[in-house]
């Protein structure tokens, strides 16, 4: 991008569940690359990902990541009985207040939008302006997950299901130049490898783990690579086969997985007809929308995208 003043660049960050964790390795890649960040807008996981960002406590976020396992998972979440939605999201927003010290949107030190979508209009909602953890949580409401957040008169619901990937407000909010993250554009595809790719990172994390632990030519380690190589254990492996069919999804992963492939085809839609200037689409799609151990996978795959991505811009 060649002008005469420095432009000023914004980020739409896109909804997507526990892809959200590629957001954490854009803005790492985007930070050593010293390209700064005038504005942000995001929708669901975008937005809480932005939301830290811009309270400037990404640091913290960052240490969290390799803590999350589905017993952490589990602890955000205080069932209802099941009238709009299944989970109150009151845990959830108690987790993102601990993230996010300032009260308000406009106190945050950069400008920043989270997107939600009006349950009775189906409109687009922006919030720019009041209690930044009700904002997120309303951006973050997958309908049939979360009930809705009522802010105002409105009763609002994840902001994928209106504008997944928020160029447009960028545009509006005076962005010359827009970086969009798509997190959901090969979540069909990359199913289709789901299975095996899960078993590979089970088996990377272990080995991880046990290096870290006993060190890289402990004979604990050199065992596990001899299992592995001879494919034993084959008790385990058929109880994750059980746990792992993806021919059989339960109804929670048939009805996140269906809104996300809707909220992937509204992506597709926008982006062709409001293209950002700059595209960094992460390959996610073996994520699936639970799968938020997978947080160091997750960032990797986003600075590697951002990364390749930059080359192909000069923004100074």
């Amino acid at each position: 991008m060649k002008t005469g003043k420095t432009p000023k660049i914004g980020i739409a960050l896109g909804s997507g569940s526990a892809r959200g964790w590629a957001h954490l390795g854009v803005f790492q890649a985007l930070e050593e690359a010293g390209i700064p960040i005038a504005c942000v807008a995001g929708s669901s996981i975008g937005a809480l990902a932005g939301a830290v960002y811009t309270s400037g406590n990404l640091d913290r976020l960052f240490e969290l990541a390799p803590t999350i396992d589905w017993r952490v998972l589990a602890s955000f979440f205080d069932p209802v009985f099941p009238k709009s939605g299944l989970v109150d999201g009151k845990k959830v927003a108690a987790f993102i207040r601990s993230h996010v010290p300032q009260t308000n949107i406009e106190e945050l030190p950069i400008p920043f939008c989270a997107v939600a979508t009006d349950l009775a209009t189906g409109e687009e909602v922006r919030l720019m302006q009041g209690d930044v953890i009700e904002a997120v949580r309303a951006s973050i409401s997958l309908p049939g997950i979360f009930t809705p957040v009522k802010i105002g008169d409105r009763h609002l619901l994840d902001g994928g299901m209106a504008n997944p990937v928020p160029v447009s407000v960028l545009r509006d909010m005076g962005a010359d130049f827009v970086i969009a993250v798509d997190i959901n554009h090969d979540i069909v595809g990359g199913r289709k490898h789901t299975r095996t790719a899960r078993k590979t990172r089970r088996s990377q994390r272990q080995r991880t783990r046990l290096t870290k632990i006993f060190g890289e030519t402990s004979k604990l380690v050199e065992a596990f690579d001899e299992r592995m190589s001879r494919g034993e254990n084959r008790l385990w492996n058929r109880i994750r086969a059980s746990r792992d069919d993806d021919a059989t999804p339960n109804i929670f992963n048939v009805l996140t997985t269906s809104i996300l492939i809707l909220e992937s085809r509204i992506t597709a839609s926008q982006l062709k007809s409001d293209p950002p200037d700059l595209l960094i689409q992460p390959e996610l799609g073996h994520i699936r929308f639970s799968d938020f151990s997978c947080a160091e996978e997750g960032i990797e795959a986003g600075y590697e995208a951002a990364k390749k991505a930059l080359q192909s811009v000069s923004l100074s």
